[in-house]
C-alpha cells in the first residue's frame, strides 16, 4: 500500500485542532435534531484520527462533557489503540500477537477472499511507533504476508495471505491485547489453483465521500492527486434522495444546469458545466440519447468540470459526466425494491448479482426496472423499462473479461410547458396548463453491447481493450407550441405547427490502451498509452413547420386530431474519428506531482441533406487537431493538495458551416486554466475549492458583410469560482453540498449580444443535501434527509430577452432501515414554490415550469 493511501496517525492531533470550531457547531446541530434525552446523553465520538465512530455508552461518560476540550478528551479515549504488532513461528503456523495502550479490542468478524484471510477490528487505531502501517512478507511456512492497515470509521484491517490457499485462525483477547493463532491453508484434492485465485469486483462503500474517480486520468487515481475540480455523486445519494433519473442527480453537483426541453436535440443526455456543452459518457463512452437517463443500473457519477483534453478531446469544454455502472459481485445479492408516489408515479427495480461457478470466476449482475409515471401538467405521463445484464470471466490469473448489454424503453407526452410574455412575466395560468395534444408523445428505443478485456502482463504493466455498438431510434410526433413565435398576449392564443422526426442513430466506439508503472530513479511514472476510433452514423427525416390549429392559453380547446406524417427534410450523415494519446502521472516527489499529457485527433466529416423531390446536398470536412494538457499537485500536508492546469479542446465544426468562399470552417477550440485546492478536513469529510477562467473560440457568428454566410470571430467566456464539501461530519451525519459563482458572457461577436449571458446560465447556485441516521439504540436505523436547492436568475435566451426568476426549493426525506430493508418517504418542494427549470431551445413561448410538492413512498429489501 503506497505511502498516501494510509491516513497518517501521527497528524491526527493537529486535525483535531483546526476542526475544533467545526465539531462545536456540528454538536450543536446534533443536539437540536429532536433527539430524545439531555444534550449530555447524545454526545459524538470523535477518533484521534478525525473519523467518528459510534457514542460510546453513558456508563463511560462519566462525568459528563461540559466544554468541547473535555468532550475531546473523552471521544479520544473512548478509542482503543494499538501500539505493537508481533509474529511468532510456532511448530504449526505463526501466532500474531496485538498489543494495545490499554482497552480491550472487539473480537473481529473475518472474511476470505482469494487466499488471505481478513480480519476486521472495529473502534480500533493504528498507533504504532515503527510507521503507519505494518507488513511482514514470509513470516512462517505457508504464509506470504500479513498486513494491518487503517480503515475509515475507525476500523483495523489484518489481511494475512497464504501461500497456496486462505489461512484459518482461531482467534482471544484480553484486556491488554487480542492474540490470533493461524494455520497456513492448503489445497485441497480436487482444488486447482486457478480457483483460489479469486477476484473481489465489489467495491468498498465510502458513503458521501468517495476517494478516487477515472473520468479524469483513464486510472482509478484518488481525488487529492488530480489537478482538475472533480466531483463524485455515490449511490448513497442517489438512494437518499431516491431520484432515478440523471436530471434529478445532478441536482447535487454545483455548476450543472439541465437540459432544455425533453426528446428534442437540447434535452436527454445535453447538460452545460461552467455555461458550456458537457460530455455524457458511461464506462467511458460516449453517450447519446434523446430521452433523460436512467440511473438505476449506475454506481456513482463522475462529474468532471472544464475539458477532459486528452481522454476525450472533441466537445465537451464545459466538462464531462461519467455514469459508472454497477459492477458484478463475487458474493450473492438480490434486492427488490418499490416506489409509489403522487401524480401516479410507480417504479418497481431488480438488482441481482453474485458467483455462477464454484470457483466465483464467472460472475453476473443484472438489473430490471420499470416505472409508469404521471405529472402535475395536464394529460402528461409517461413510461421507461430499462433491462441492463453484465458478465464477468475471470479466464486466467491476470486477464479478465465483461460482456454487458443495456436496452431503454421510454415513452413521454412531449410537453412544450408555457409561454412567457414580452415584459419577462410567465402567463398567468395554472402550472399545470397543458398546451400540446395528449396523442403528442416522444418514444425512443435504444440499446448497447459491449466488452471490456483487461490483461496483466506483470504488476506493472497492463493491457485494456473495450468495444460498443449502441443504437438509438428517437421518435417525436406532435403540435409544437414553441417553434411558432406566434402568441397574441391580448387574447391568450398561440399558434402551433406540426412537428415530426425520427430516424436511427447508430454509434460504434472501440479502444485500446497500455498502462506502465515504472521508475526513472526516485521519480515514479504512471504511463497510459492509447488509441481509439468511433464512428457515427444518422439518417433522420422531419417534418415541421406546418400549420397546426391553435390554442387558447386561458382557455385551451384540444383538437384531439392527429396530423398527417408527411416528412419533407432529410439528413444522412457519417463521421469518423480517431484519437491517439499518451499522458504521464509523476511522482517527483511524495509531495510533488504532475500529470501532462497530448492528444491528436482525426476527424472526417460526409454529411448530406435534401428536401423532398430536389437533388441531395453535400458536405465533407477533415479536421486534425493537437490536445494538450498539464496539471501540478503539491502536497504541502497529507491532507492539503494545491493544484493548478491547462487543458485544451476542440470539436469540428458543424454542417454545413461555410465561409462566403464556400471554404469549410476551422474547429472551434477550447481553453481553461483552473487553480485549486483540496483539503481531507478528516478521513471522511472533504473541501474542495475551484477557480477557473475557460474562453470558448472559433464560434460562428453572422458574416456582417455577407447575408446568409457566417464567420469565426466569436468568442464565449466562462469565469469562476466553486466550492463544495462531501462526506461525513459525524457517524450517520452526511452532507454534500456546492456552491458556484459563474460569469458567463459573450466575449465576442459580430451582432449586439455581446456581452450577453448565455441562455439559462445562472450566475449564482447552491445545492446542499444532508442526512443524519441514528446510530444505536431502541431507534438504530432511523434517519431523516433535508435538501436545499437554489438557482439564481438567468436569461431564457442568448439573446438576453426575457429571465427566468430565482428560487429556492426544499426537499426532504425520512427513511428507517434495519438488517435488510430500508422503507422511505421523500417529498419534494416541501413548501411548494413555483419556480421554472429551464426555456426550451431559447424562445419565450415555451418555458418549463418546476414540479409542485410531491411525496414518494419506498421500500427496498435484499438477501
Amino acid at each position: 500500500m503506497g505511502e498516501r493511501d494510509v491516513q497518517k496517525a501521527g497528524r491526527i492531533g493537529l486535525r483535531v485542532e483546526s476542526l475544533r470550531s467545526l465539531l462545536w457547531l456540528a454538536g450543536v446541530v446534533v443536539a437540536m435534531m429532536g433527539q430524545p434525552g439531555s444534550a449530555e446523553e447524545e454526545r459524538a465520538s470523535v477518533s484521534s484520527a478525525s473519523v467518528y465512530p459510534a457514542p460510546p455508552p453513558l456508563s463511560d461518560l462519566n462525568p459528563p462533557a461540559t466544554t468541547v476540550d473535555d468532550w475531546m478528551a473523552q471521544i479520544e479515549a473512548a478509542l482503543v489503540q494499538i501500539t505493537s504488532v508481533r509474529l511468532e513461528a510456532t511448530e504449526t503456523g505463526l501466532q500474531v500477537v496485538i498489543e494495545t495502550a490499554g482497552g480491550e479490542l472487539t473480537t473481529p468478524t473475518t472474511t476470505v477472499s482469494g487466499n488471505a484471510l481478513i480480519a476486521e477490528i472495529p473502534n480500533a487505531v493504528l498507533a504504532l511507533p515503527a510507521g503507519e502501517d505494518f507488513q511482514q512478507f514470509e513470516p512462517a511456512g505457508g504464509i506470504a504476508l500479513v498486513q494491518m492497515t487503517q480503515l475509515p470509521n475507525d476500523r483495523v484491517q489484518l489481511a494475512i495471505t497464504g501461500v497456496e490457499a486462505a489461512p484459518t485462525a482461531e482467534v482471544s483477547t484480553d484486556a491488554m491485547g487480542l492474540t490470533m493463532s493461524v494455520l497456513p491453508g492448503v489445497v485441497q484434492a480436487g482444488e486447482s489453483e486457478e480457483a483460489i485465485q479469486i477476484v473481489v469486483t465489489g467495491e468498498e462503500d465510502e458513503g458521501y465521500n468517495p476517494s478516487s474517480a477515472s473520468t479524469v486520468t483513464g486510472t482509478d487515481t484518488p481525488l487529492r492527486d488530480l489537478p482538475f475540480s472533480v466531483q463524485v455523486i455515490p449511490r448513497a445519494v442517489l438512494d437518499d434522495r431516491n431520484v432515478t433519473e440523471l436530471d434529478d442527480a445532478l441536482e447535487t453537483a454545483g455548476g450543472v444546469t439541465p437540459p432544455q426541453g425533453r426528446g428534442s436535440a437540447s434535452g436527454g443526455a445535453f447538460f452545460t458545466i461552467r455555461g458550456l456543452d458537457a460530455l455524457v459518457l458511461q464506462d467511458g463512452f460516449r453517450g447519446f440519447s434523446f430521452a433523460p437517463l436512467s440511473t438505476n443500473d449506475i454506481e456513482r457519477i463522475e462529474v468532471l468540470r472544464g475539458p477532459a483534453s486528452v481522454l476525450s478531446a472533441q466537445g465537451g469544454l464545459g466538462g464531462t459526466v461519467n455514469l459508472v455502472s454497477k459492477r458484478p459481485l463475487s458474493e450473492p445479492f438480490y434486492e427488490v425494491s418499490a416506489t409509489v408516489g403522487n401524480f401516479d408515479t410507480y417504479r418497481g427495480a431488480v438488482d441481482l448479482s453474485g458467483p455462477l461457478n464454484e470457483s466465483r470466476s464467472v460472475r453476473y449482475r443484472l438489473n430490471l426496472s420499470y416505472e409508469n409515471y404521471g405529472s402535475f401538467r395536464d394529460f402528461v405521463d409517461g413510461e421507461r423499462l430499462l433491462i441492463s445484464p453484465i458478465l464477468t470471466w475471470d479466464i486466467g490469473q491476470n486477464t479478465s473479461l465483461d460482456v454487458y448489454g443495456r436496452y431503454t424503453y421510454d415513452r413521454e407526452t412531449f410537453d412544450d410547458g408555457i409561454p412567457f410574455t414580452s415584459d419577462g412575466e410567465p402567463v398567468d395560468v395554472p402550472r399545470s396548463r397543458f398546451l400540446g395534444e395528449d396523442w403528442g408523445e416522444f418514444t425512443q428505443d435504444q440499446f448497447s453491447v459491449g466488452y471490456r478485456l483487461n490483461h496483466d502482463f506483470s504488476d506493472n504493466w497492463s493491457v485494456r481493450h473495450t468495444s460498443e455498438y449502441s443504437q438509438y431510434q428517437p421518435e417525436r410526433y406532435y403540435p409544437s407550441a414553441g417553434f411558432a413565435f406566434d402568441f397574441d398576449e391580448g387574447t391568450g392564443e398561440i399558434g402551433r405547427v406540426t412537428n415530426n422526426a425520427d430516424g436511427t442513430y447508430h454509434r460504434f466506439f472501440t479502444n485500446a490502451e497500455v498502462l506502465g508503472r515504472f521508475n526513472t530513479g526516485d521519480i515514479q511514472h504512471q504511463l497510459l498509452f492509447g488509441i481509439e476510433y468511433r464512428y457515427a452514423a444518422e439518417d433522420p427525416g422531419f417534418q415541421f413547420g406546418n400549420s397546426y390549429p391553435s390554442i387558447n392559453v386561458f382557455n385551451p380547446v384540444y383538437t384531439n386530431e392527429p396530423f398527417e406524417r408527411a416528412q419533407f427534410f432529410f439528413r444522412d450523415d457519417n463521421i469518423d474519428s480517431i484519437g491517439v494519446y499518451v499522458q504521464d502521472q509523476i511522482d517527483i516527489t511524495p509531495e510533488l506531482i504532475v500529470l501532462a499529457g497530448i492528444r491528436f485527433d482525426y476527424a472526417d466529416q460526409f454529411r448530406t441533406t435534401r428536401d423532398l423531390g430536389a437533388p441531395r446536398e453535400e458536405f465533407t470536412q477533415t479536421d486534425t487537431a493537437f490536445s494538450p494538457r498539464v496539471g501540478i499537485v503539491y502536497q504541502p500536508i497529507e491532507a492539503l493538495s494545491l493544484y493548478a492546469s491547462y487543458s485544451t479542446q476542440f470539436e469540428p465544426s458543424g454542417a454545413f458551416n461555410l465561409n462566403a468562399d464556400d471554404s469549410t470552417f476551422d474547429p472551434e477550440e477550447g481553453r481553461q486554466f483552473e487553480v485549486g485546492l483540496k483539503a481531507d478536513l478528516s478521513d471522511q469529510l472533504s473541501l474542495n475549492l475551484a477557480a477557473f477562467d475557460i474562453r470558448r473560440q472559433n464560434v460562428a457568428t453572422p458574416d456582417p458583410n455577407r447575408p446568409g454566410f457566417s464567420v469565426q470571430t466569436g468568442e464565449v467566456a466562462s469565469r469562476g469560482i466553486e466550492l463544495y464539501l462531501n462526506g461525513e461530519i459525524l457517524p450517520g451525519w452526511n452532507i454534500t453540498t456546492g456552491y458556484t459563482y459563474l460569469d458567463a458572457f459573450i466575449s465576442e461577436d459580430n451582432t449586439d449580444i455581446e456581452g450577453n449571458r448565455p441562455g439559462n446560465v445562472p450566475e449564482h447556485q447552491f445545492s446542499l443535501w444532508t442526512t443524519y441516521e441514528i446510530q444505536q439504540g431502541n431507534l438504530e436505523g432511523l434517519g431523516a434527509g433535508l435538501g436545499l436547492f437554489y438557482v439564481g436568475e438567468r436569461p431564457g435566451d442568448t439573446s438576453n430577452t426575457f429571465t427566468l426568476p430565482s428560487y429556492f426549493r426544499t426537499d426532504a426525506a425520512l427513511f428507517y432501515q434495519r438488517n435488510n430493508w430500508r422503507a422511505q418517504l421523500n417529498f419534494e418542494n416541501l413548501f411548494d414554490i413555483e419556480y421554472f427549470t429551464s426555456a426550451n431551445y431559447e424562445i419565450r413561448e415555451s418555458v418549463n415550469p418546476g414540479e409542485p410538492f410531491g411525496v414518494t413512498a419506498s421500500f427496498s429489501i435484499n438477501f
